[in-house]
C-alpha cells in the first residue's frame, strides 16, 4: 500500500516536472543537480550549461526575489557583501560569502545575516533542498495518507505505468542498462522504496524484544507441559489408588469430595504453570527501561524512544557531528605569539609588556564590529555566550582571559567615534578601524589573515613593547616557526598590528595601498573550536568498549583531520581512512553513478574522518553501515547531529542522538534521544545505561529461572510422590510474586557501573543466558532442591514435629510443610544477592548500598515473609514457627551466599555439557525484512505475469493514440484554417498531463476513461503554448518516435499540422 501510494505521489510530481521542464527551458532534474553544487564546481556548470545567471532568468522566465530567511533554492544574481548562515542545512557554523563568481548557489532554509542581494528561483517545496531532506525524513506522509483514499483501480493504473515506463525506458535506452530504480542511486536520494526500508527498518523488533520473546515461549511451553503432566499423574495415582487397589465404588454421595481432589489437583496444575511462566519478564524489561529512561535524564539523555535505550547497549559504531558535539562551537585562541615568545596555551597577563597590552586590548576592542560581545553564560557552569561574529569573539574572549575589560576601551571610544572603517572584504582579507587620538595624530588598527597582514607589517614590538625592525628574512622565519606549527594544529591564524598617521597633512584614505602598508605587528594568535575538554577521555572509554567513533563533518578535511587526533579518534600510524565526500561518492558509486554496497564495504571498515560532506553522503554512509553483512554481526550504528541536514541520517540510524541546545527542531523530530548539554560524554552515559538495561535483564533471569526450575520439580515430585504440593497454591503465588513484580524492581533498578565499558558490544547472536548463568542457575537450583527434599522426607524427625505428608483434605496447616515454605523463601532472599552478579564475580555485595531500592525490598520481602509465617493461618496454610525453627531457615538461606562462592569456584570451560539459552538466531532476527524481501520476490514474479497485459494494453494504446491523433489532426487542421495563429504541432499535445509521461513513473490511462480523456485532449489541444517538448519517445501512446530533438525543434515550430504528423510518426 505503502509503495503504492509513494508511487503515486512521485509519479504526480514527475508529471508536473516534466510539464514545467516543456515549458521552461530546464528540466527539474537539471536545476535539481544544479543546486546540490557549491562554490566554484557551480559557477563552472552554470558557465558551461547556461553562461551565466542572467542566462537562467531567461531560460525561466522569471525575475529575481529578495528575503531574510531563504524560501527556495536560487542562485544569486547580484548584490553586495551577502553573508549568509547556511549552518541549518550544513552544521557548520561560519558564515559563508556569495558571489557571482565564486558561490552563487542560495539554498532554502539558511538565513541572511549580512549585505543584500537578488536571486533567481529554481526550486521550490519537496525540490529544494530542504525539501529533499524531509522527503528523505518521510515527511510527505499526510500527501500519502490522502492518496490512500484514493480507488483500488487508479492504484492498478499506477502499478501497470510504472512497469509499462521501466520497460519502454529500457527499450529507448537501446539495450543499455536499464534505469536503477532503488533509493539513494540519484543525487538527491529519496525514493518511495527508501521510504518503505526505513520504515521496515524501524519497525524491526528490538535485539532484548527478539530473545525475550523467543526464551519466554520455550520456558512457557516447558512449564505448560510439567503441568499437565502434574495433574495427569495426581488424577491417574488418586484414581489408581481409590478404584482400582483399594476397590471403592463410586457412589453418589461421595462425589462432592472427589470433585473437591479433582479441584485441588488442577489448582496444583495452574500452580505450576502459574510459577513457570516467567511472567515478570516483560514488566522487568518495561521497569528496567523506564527506570533507565528516567536516570538518563538526570545524565543529560532525555530519550524519545524507549528502546533506543536498550539499543544503545549493543552499539558498535558512532558517527558523530564535529562542530559542537565534539567541539564547543566557540571560537578560542588557544595560542599566541607576543613580544617574541610563542605562547602555547594564554600567557599569563603579567608576562606581557603594559605597552604591548594597552595596544594589545585597544586593536581588538575598537578593530572589530561592536555588535560582536561575549555575554555571561545562561546557566551557571555553563560557557560564556558568544553573540556576533565567532572570530571575532574568540580575540574578545581573548582579552577576558587575559584579564582585560574590553568594554571599558569601547565606552572610551564609541562607535561613532570611529573615523575610518576598512570593513573585511575577500579582496582585503583584513579589517581596519582608524581612531583619532587626542592630539589630533590618526591611530589604524588592523587584523586578518596572517599570511596577508605580516607582509604588510615591516615592525614588530619586542618583549619590552617597542618597535622593532621586521624584514621579510625575519617573516620567513615567523612563517616556519609560528605559523606552519599552529596550522598542523588546525589553527587558524590571526595577525593584529597597528600603524599611526601624523595629524597633517591628512592622509589619503581612499589611497588604500598606501593606508595598509608599514605596518607594526602586536601580535598573531592561534584560533580553533576547541575540543570539549571530557570528549578525548569518553572517545577513548567508547574505544575500550568495542565502539569505533568515526566523524562526519562539513568542515574542511586539514580542520576535521587535526581535531580527529585531539580527540583520539584517529592516532598516528594507525591504518585508517580520512575521505572528503566527494573522493567518498567517487569510491563508493560504479560508472552509472549508483551505489554499490561492496564498494561501501571496502571503505567503513578503515574510515574514520568523512569531512565536505553532504547530508546525502552521512545518510548514505549510515545505510551502507547498517546494510552491510562484511562483518559477521550486524552493525548497529549511532548518529549524532544537530542541523536540519542530519535528520535522514538520524532517522536512519539505529539510534539518533540530537543536540538539544544547538539542534533544530528537525533533527530533534528524527532522533531517538536528545543530548540537553550537546556533551559527547553523555553518548557514553547512554552506551552504560543501555548495556546495564541488558544486564538487569539478565540478573533477573538468573534469579527467576533458579526459582522456576526448583518451584516446579518440588510441585511435581512432591506431588507425585505424596499426591500433594509441598507448596500450596496461595504459598507458590506469593514465591511468585517475590520473584517476579519485587525481584524485577530490585535486580532492574541496579545502577551502572563503569566496568561495563570494559567489554565488547554483546551483539544480536549473543544468548541472553550465558553458559556462566546457565551454571548458576543449575548450581543453586541442585543446593535448593537438596534441602527441600532433605526437609520434605526427613524435616519431621530432624525438628521432631508431625509430618505434614499424606495429611486428609481439609486437615489444619502442618509446621513440616510451614518450614519447607519458609526454607524456600528464605534461600529466594539469599540467592537474590547472589543473582546481582552475572559474570562469576566473587563480591555479590559489591556496590549493594547504592541501590536503595534492591535494600528496601529485600528487606521488605524478609518482613512480609514474617508475618505470613506467624499470623497468616489457614489461607496462607501456614502454623506459627518457633524461634529455633525460624533460625534454622535464616541459616539455610544463608548457606545460599556460602554455596554461591563454591559455584563461583568452578570454572565454566570444564562444564562442557551446559547449553546457552535466548539465542537469536539468524532467520528470526529480522522478521520485517525477510518480508520485505518476500514482498519483492512477489512484485518480481507479478511483473513477469502482466509482461502479457502490457503488450495487449500497448496494442490498445496504439490504436487508442492513432484515433487520438487523427482526432487532433483534424481538430487543428479546422481550427487552422479559422485562426492560423492558433495552430498547433503534435508535441505539444503530447506535452499535455493527459499524455505526457515522464520516464520514470508513467500513469497509463485505462480502457473505461478513454473518452472523457479524448473529450479533454479536444478541449485543450486547441491553445496548447508552443513550446520544444524535450521527451520526444511519447512512451505512453506505445508509439515510437523516431525524430530526433533537432527534428522536432524544427517541427514544434507553428508550420503546417500535417508537416507536424509525418514528423511525429
Amino acid at each position: 500500500m505503502g509503495d503504492m501510494t509513494n508511487s503515486d505521489f512521485y509519479s504526480k510530481n514527475q508529471r508536473n516536472e516534466s510539464i514545467r521542464g516543456g515549458e521552461f527551458g530546464c528540466t527539474m532534474e537539471e536545476l535539481r543537480s544544479l543546486m546540490e553544487l557549491r562554490g566554484t564546481e557551480a559557477v563552472v556548470k552554470v558557465k558551461e550549461t547556461y553562461g551565466d545567471t542572467e542566462a537562467i532568468c531567461r531560460r525561466l522566465k522569471t525575475s529575481p526575489v529578495e528575503g531574510d530567511l531563504l524560501p527556495a533554492d536560487g542562485i544569486f544574481i547580484q548584490g553586495n557583501d551577502l553573508k549568509i548562515d547556511e549552518s541549518s542545512l550544513t552544521g557548520e557554523s561560519d558564515q559563508v560569502r556569495k558571489s557571482v563568481d565564486k558561490d552563487p548557489m542560495l539554498l532554502s532554509g539558511t538565513h541572511v545575516m549580512e549585505g543584500s542581494g537578488r536571486m533567481v528561483v529554481t526550486a521550490v517545496g519537496v525540490n529544494s533542498q530542504t525539501g529533499i531532506i524531509f522527503t528523505l525524513l518521510g515527511a510527505g506522509g499526510e500527501e500519502e495518507e490522502k492518496k490512500d483514499k484514493k480507488g483500488k483501480e487508479e492504484r492498478r493504473k499506477m502499478q501497470d505505468g510504472t512497469v509499462e515506463a521501466s520497460q519502454s525506458k529500457a527499450k529507448q535506452q537501446d539495450g543499455a542498462a536499464a534505469m536503477e530504480m532503488q533509493p539513494l542511486k540519484s543525487a538527491e536520494g529519496g525514493d518511495a522504496d527508501d521510504k518503505k526500508k526505513a520504515n521496515m527498518h524501524k519497525k524491526e523488533k528490538s535485539v532484548l524484544q527478539g530473545k525475550l520473546t523467543k526464551l519466554a515461549v520455550q520456558i512457557g511451553k516447558a512449564g505448560l507441559v510439567m503441568s499437565a503432566i502434574t495433574v495427569i499423574i495426581l488424577v491417574l495415582y488418586f484414581t489408581v489408588d481409590t478404584f482400582v487397589v483399594n476397590k471403592k465404588p463410586w457412589l453418589p454421595e461421595c462425589t462432592p469430595v472427589y470433585v473437591q481432589y479433582f479441584v485441588k489437583f488442577f489448582i496444583i496444575g495452574v500452580t505450576v504453570l502459574v510459577v513457570a511462566v516467567p511472567e515478570g519478564l516483560p514488566l522487568a524489561v518495561t521497569i528496567s527501561l523506564a527506570y533507565s529512561v528516567k536516570k538518563m535524564m538526570k545524565d543529560n539523555n532525555l530519550v524519545r524512544h524507549l528502546d533506543a535505550c536498550e539499543t544503545m547497549g549493543n552499539a558498535t559504531a558512532i558517527c558523530s557531528d564535529k562542530t559542537g558535539t565534539l567541539t564547543t562551537n566557540r571560537m578560542t585562541v588557544v595560542q599566541a605569539y607576543v613580544g617574541d615568545v610563542h605562547y602555547k596555551e594564554i600567557p599569563d597577563p603579567s608576562s606581557i609588556d603594559t605597552k604591548t597590552m594597552d595596544l594589545l586590548v585597544n586593536a581588538i576592542a575598537i578593530n572589530s564590529a561592536y555588535t560582536s560581545k561575549i555575554l555571561p553564560p545562561e546557566k551557571e557552569g555553563a560557557l560564556p555566550w558568544q553573540v556576533g561574529n565567532k572570530t571575532e569573539c574568540g580575540l574578545l574572549g581573548f582579552v577576558l582571559d587575559l584579564k582585560q575589560d574590553y568594554e571599558a576601551v569601547r565606552i572610551q571610544t564609541p562607535e561613532e567615534k570611529l573615523y575610518k572603517v576598512y570593513t573585511f572584504n575577500s579582496v582585503r582579507k583584513s579589517m581596519s578601524t582608524v581612531i583619532k587620538l587626542p592630539d589630533d595624530s590618526f591611530r589604524m588598527y588592523s587584523k586578518g589573515a596572517s599570511e596577508i597582514v605580516l607582509k604588510k607589517c615591516c615592525k614588530i614590538l619586542n618583549g619590552a613593547g617597542e618597535p622593532r625592525g621586521f624584514r621579510p628574512r625575519d617573516r620567513d622565519e615567523m612563517v616556519k616557526k609560528v605559523i606552519e606549527p599552529m596550522a598542523c594544529d588546525g589553527l587558524r591564524t590571526i595577525c593584529v598590528a597597528y600603524r599611526d598617521f601624523p595629524g597633517s597633512p591628512e592622509p589619503d584614505w581612499d589611497n588604500e595601498n598606501d593606508i595598509l602598508n608599514d605596518l607594526t605587528c602586536i601580535c598573531v594568535v592561534g584560533i580553533e573550536d576547541p575540543v570539549r575538554p571530557e570528549v578525548p577521555e569518553a572517545i577513548r572509554k567508547c574505544q575500550r568498549a568495542g565502539i569505533t567513533v568515526r566523524m562526519v563533518t562539513g568542515d574542511n578535511i586539514n580542520t576535521a583531520r587535526a581535531i580527529a587526533i585531539k580527540c583520539g579518534i584517529i592516532h598516528p600510524g594507525e591504518d585508517f581512512l580520512c575521505l572528503e565526500g566527494k573522493e567518498f561518492n567517487r569510491r563508493i558509486r560504479n560508472e552509472k553513478g549508483e551505489i554499490e554496497q561492496e564498494r561501501i564495504d571496502k571503505i567503513w571498515p578503515k574510515l574514520r574522518v568523512l569531512a565536505r560532506s553532504s547530508p546525502t553522503d552521512k545518510h548514505t554512509l549510515v545505510k551502507g553501515i547498517i546494510d552491510s553483512t562484511h562483518t559477521e554481526q550486524r552493525q548497529v550504528v549511532a548518529v549524532t547531529g544537530d542541523g536540519t541536514n542530519d535528520g535522514p541520517a538520524l532517522k536512519k540510524a539505529d539510534v539518533g542522538f540530537a543536540m538539544g541546545i544547538a539542534g533544530t527542531d528537525v533533527a530533534k523530530e528524527a532522533s531517538d534521544i536528545i543530548l540537553t548539554d550537546d556533551n559527547f560524554s553523555s553518548i557514553v552515559k547512554a552506551v552504560m545505561w543501555g548495556r546495564n538495561v541488558y544486564d538487569s535483564i539478565s540478573k533477573f533471569l538468573q534469579f527467576q529461572l533458579t526459582v522456576n526450575v526448583v518451584a516446579v520439580i518440588v510441585a511435581f515430585t512432591g506431588a507425585c510422590i505424596t499426591q500433594d504440593s509441598p507448596l500450596k497454591a496461595v504459598q507458590m503465588l506469593w514465591v511468585n510474586l517475590i520473584m517476579d513484580t519485587f525481584a524485577s524492581l530490585a535486580l532492574a533498578t541496579e545502577p551502572p557501573t563503569e566496568t561495563l565499558l570494559l567489554r565488547k558490544p554483546y551483539g544480536r547472536n549473543k544468548p541472553l543466558i550465558s553458559r556462566t548463568m546457565m551454571k548458576n542457575i543449575l548450581g543453586h537450583a541442585v543446593y535448593q532442591l537438596t534441602l527441600i527434599f532433605t526437609l520434605l522426607f526427613v524435616g519431621e524427625k530432624m525438628f521432631q514435629i508431625d509430618s505434614g505428608r499424606n495429611a486428609p483434605l481439609h486437615s489444619p496447616p502442618s509446621e513440616h510443610y510451614t518450614i519447607i515454605f519458609n526454607t524456600f523463601v528464605m534461600m529466594q532472599l539469599f540467592n537474590e544477592i547472589n543473582a546481582r552478579k552475572i559474570h562469576g564475580e566473587r563480591n555479590v555485595f559489591d556496590g549493594i548500598f547504592r541501590n536503595p531500592i534492591f535494600c528496601t525490598i529485600v528487606l521488605g520481602t524478609f518482613a512480609i515473609q514474617i508475618v505470613i509465617v506467624q499470623f497468616g493461618g489457614k489461607p496462607f496454610s501456614c502454623s506459627p514457627l518457633q524461634l529455633d525453627q525460624w533460625m534454622w531457615c535464616i541459616f539455610i538461606g544463608l548457606g545460599e551466599l556460602v554455596w554461591g562462592q563454591v559455584i563461583a569456584t568452578i570454572p565454566t570451560s570444564r562444564l562442557k555439557f551446559l547449553k546457552e539459552a535466548g539465542r537469536l538466531t539468524q532467520k528470526e532476527e529480522i522478521p520485517e525484512e525477510e518480508l520485505n524481501e518476500d514482498m519483492e520476490e512477489i512484485d518480481h514474479a507479478e511483473r513477469e505475469l502482466r509482461r502479457g497485459q502490457i503488450l495487449w494494453f500497448r496494442g490498445l494504446n496504439r490504436i487508442q493514440t492513432q484515433i487520438r491523433v487523427v482526432k487532433a489532426f483534424r481538430s487543428s487542421l479546422y481550427e487552422g484554417l479559422e485562426k492560423p495563429e492558433s495552430r498547433t504541432s503534435i508535441h505539444n499535445f503530447m506535452a499535455h498531463p493527459e499524455f505526457r509521461i515522464e520516464d520514470s513513473q508513467p500513469h497509463i490511462p485505462l480502457i473505461d476513461d478513454t473518452d472523457l480523456e479524448e473529450d479533454a485532449a479536444l478541449k485543450q489541444s486547441s491553445s496548447p503554448p508552443s513550446s520544444l517538448n524535450k521527451n520526444n519517445s511519447a512512451i505512453d501512446s506505445g508509439v515510437n518516435l523516431t525524430t530526433d530533438t533537432s527534428k522536432s525543434a524544427t517541427s514544434s515550430s507553428p508550420g503546417s499540422p500535417i508537416h507536424s504528423l509525418e514528423t511525429s510518426l
